[in-house]
């Protein structure tokens, strides 16, 4: 089972794609970072960017590579995230990505996969 609850999967267009998810409180990722104040790291954040290229792709990847990568807010157990990834033109293997809470830029960059 998944570390976040996927609520809904909105496919714009052959190079983009939208996912609503939520980080439950029990995540193993709120564990010790930070007691009293769980925020969600940023590897689980890149984490989740991923997820969104391989749906968008339909190919089995890995993050090869992370460029322009800026955190702008916490994430907290139980915010509605939104994440946005779409294919950067004239490349195959790079993804721009946005995470987004309450319409709030949490996160965003470019990461550049490769497959498994």
């Amino acid at each position: 089972m998944k570390w976040y609850s996927l609520i809904e999967v909105d496919r714009l267009s052959s190079r983009e794609i939208i996912m609503y998810t939520k980080v439950l409180p029990d995540s193993h990722w709120f564990s010790g970072h930070f007691p009293g104040d769980p925020i969600l790291p940023g590897i689980a954040q890149l984490e989740m960017a991923l997820d969104g290229i391989k749906r968008l792709s339909q190919k089995n990847l890995r993050i090869s590579g992370a460029r322009k990568v800026r955190f702008k807010q916490f994430i907290r157990p139980n915010d509605k995230i939104k994440i946005k990834v779409a294919l950067r033109e004239g490349d195959a293997l790079s993804y721009s990505f946005r995470i987004m809470v309450d319409e709030e830029m949490a996160c965003n960059g470019i990461l550049t996969v490769e497959e498994l």
